[in-house]
């Protein structure tokens, strides 16, 4: 049910006051492709993607005091809040402004889509705002699907009602080359889902990966969205991990301060073998955490560790290998996340180190704490289990 919602979502209220006339606003330029504008606000998205959020929203009130009758300001105020959401979708503290600013969107496009000329460019940002704020109410740690159901139409909605356009179609491309490939990968993964997606238009796998491949080289505003889409459709449901690992490596190159891109650069490199590659950028991760640099955190900290704690034991080094995992099982605990293969299999891990060193004590209180967090039906649960019996 989720992914159905997601793939709806992807394709109190902020008062505002409209002080310019009709006519002025008939006057308004189409910001989307406004290249001067582009070229002014283009180290604010990059400074966005980089984390140094205080530079970009200085540029982005500049945008809204210059602009104020136009969505886009609000929007990228909105996409900062965002990517504060990103490395911890736990963390909720953002979600009140988040979802301020995209209301605010919606309501000041509502306003443009009844001006001709700004039918498309209103269209763009009603989907879009719709659109952020269904992927965060699809969110595990948020749930709300009967919110994300109703913002998710309506994304799709205005998406649907989008033709091409010549100046913007590099933006515009970015909904449809999303509802492009999940239209078609959720009835596959999803069977039961079949006779709800019937109802929507047919949609094309490659066609969407190809789409987004060109919005993340040819659009401004929804470049680097449509590229981590790409990197991770790539890695996990195409099977291309090479390909993947290229865009994840340019966005950690690009971004070196975004801790999502840093994990999912790190988590590539070790899921690809090039585990001299992961380990430092592993023990960077590891040392942003420990200096309380922004975003990096918990969830960040157990990939980190559960890699380093991989690595070394690779290398058969295993005091290091000890102290990865245990920060990994800390870094699960603090976070709650004691479901997951992360912390089980460094409990096994820990398990398996101690019994080499004939520690049998160790070695079974993190056998016995495998068997009580895992799942029964879960291998690792299994694999603890048969430790256990050689004892």
């Amino acid at each position: 049910m989720r992914w159905f919602l997601i793939l709806l979502f992807h394709c109190s209220v902020l008062s505002f006051s409209f002080a310019q006339s009709d006519n002025e606003e008939d006057k308004q330029v189409i910001l989307l492709s406004d290249m001067q504008l582009q070229i002014e606000i283009n180290q604010a998205m990059n400074d966005l993607y980089n984390f140094k959020f205080a530079k970009a929203e200085q540029q982005f009130r500049w945008l809204k005091q210059k602009h104020p009758g136009h969505p886009l300001p609000y929007f990228l105020l909105g996409l900062s809040e965002w990517w504060k959401i990103m490395p911890d979708m736990d963390n909720t503290s953002h979600d009140e402004t988040f979802l301020a600013y995209m209301d605010t969107v919606i309501t000041i496009s509502k306003k443009m889509y009844d001006k001709p000329k700004h039918k498309v460019e209103a269209s763009f940002f009603l989907a879009a705002a719709y659109g952020f704020e269904g992927r965060l109410y699809s969110t595990e740690e948020r749930s709300k699907w009967a919110k994300s159901a109703v913002v998710g139409k309506s994304a799709l909605n205005y998406m649907n009602e989008i033709e091409d356009d010549a100046d913007l179609s590099p933006e515009l491309l970015f909904g449809k080359a999303l509802y492009n490939y999940f239209s078609v990968w959720v009835p596959e993964n999803y069977p039961l889902l079949k006779p709800i997606i019937a109802f929507f238009p047919k949609g094309d796998k490659k066609l969407g990966i190809k789409q987004l491949t060109e919005v993340s080289y040819n659009a401004f505003y929804t470049r680097i969205e449509a590229m981590v889409f790409l990197m991770r459709i790539l890695n996990s449901y195409e099977n291309n991990r090479p390909k993947a690992l290229q865009i994840g490596e340019y966005l950690h190159t690009t971004y070196p301060d975004n801790p999502y891109f840093h994990r999912y650069y790190a988590r590539l490199l070790y899921s690809s073998g090039r585990f001299s590659a992961a380990k430092p950028v592993a023990e960077q991760i590891i040392k942003r955490i420990d200096d309380d640099m922004i975003g990096y955190e918990g969830t960040s900290g157990r990939y980190a560790a559960f890699f380093l704690g991989q690595i070394y034991e690779s290398e058969h080094n295993n005091e290091k290998a000890k102290y990865y995992y245990i920060r990994a099982k800390n870094f699960s605990e603090e976070i709650e996340a004691t479901d997951t293969g992360y912390y089980h299999y460094s409990l096994l891990a820990l398990g398996d180190i101690y019994k080499q060193e004939g520690n049998d004590r160790e070695s079974k209180r993190y056998y016995k704490l495998v068997k009580k967090q895992a799942k029964r039906k879960d291998d690792v649960h299994r694999k603890a289990r048969e430790k256990l019996r050689d004892f």
